[in-house]
């Protein structure tokens, strides 16, 4: 949504249906999915490896030592795309991360750090953390998906839960970036691709940007 709100064009690759996705989507291989015809890319491969929660958090997570670790095949991709690109993870993951956003960056009273890794030169941070009086949604009580998706900024998707790429699902709630932090991005990115972008995104979803012509105005 963020991206689509700085000027995008979006379009949803992920292995796992995506029902709440409210653009254009197809439910692919983000690693084999044609790349020709888009301006930009983001990547967020599954995070799972990456995590630092404990593998009894809330249930037994018998099938993590399963998950490999994306990122590097991501950036290869990513690379020989020759368009500009951004990769999404969770802190731990192995980005070359040149960005940490925080919802408190953006007035959002949620702790949900998020890195990123670009192929541009991407801005500084537009403020420091505050944690103070915020949701967190990981520890403590009072955590309900309804106090996420407004802290959060997504009152639209419907559904929480975490992701399990065995069992064929994607969490909704949980693995969304708050729109805030891709619009920020976004809004940056637009100076690099200097036209109208459809944007892909991958690995808990690629979002691209085609070309359709005009330069939308970056004022």
């Amino acid at each position: 949504m963020g991206y689509h709100l700085a000027g995008f064009e979006v379009v949803g690759v992920d292995l796992n249906p995506q029902p709440h996705y409210p653009f254009p989507f197809h439910r692919a291989d983000a690693l084999t999915f044609p790349l020709e015809g888009y301006d930009a890319i983001h990547a967020s491969p599954p995070c799972q490896v990456h995590t630092r929660k404990p593998s009894d958090w809330g249930r037994r997570r018998v099938h993590w030592p399963d998950h490999r670790d994306l990122v590097p095949p991501t950036r290869e991709r990513l690379q020989a795309s020759g368009v500009p690109w951004v990769m999404e993870n969770v802190p731990g993951a192995g980005l070359q991360a040149q960005l940490l956003l925080c919802g408190t960056h953006f007035g959002l009273p949620l702790i949900k750090h998020r890195l990123f890794e670009a192929s541009w030169g991407m801005p500084m941070a537009p403020a420091s953390c505050d944690h103070r009086k915020v949701y967190n949604p990981w520890q403590g009580e009072g955590r309900s998906a309804e106090a996420f998706r407004i802290a959060q900024g997504t009152p639209w998707i419907p559904s929480a839960g975490g992701a399990s790429r065995k069992e064929g699902k994607t969490g909704d709630l949980y693995n969304a970036l708050p729109p805030a932090y891709t619009e920020w991005i976004g809004r940056a990115m637009l100076e690099v691709v200097k036209v109208r972008p459809k944007l892909y995104i991958q690995g808990t979803l690629w979002e691209t940007l085609p070309s359709i012509g005009n330069a939308p105005d970056a004022g």
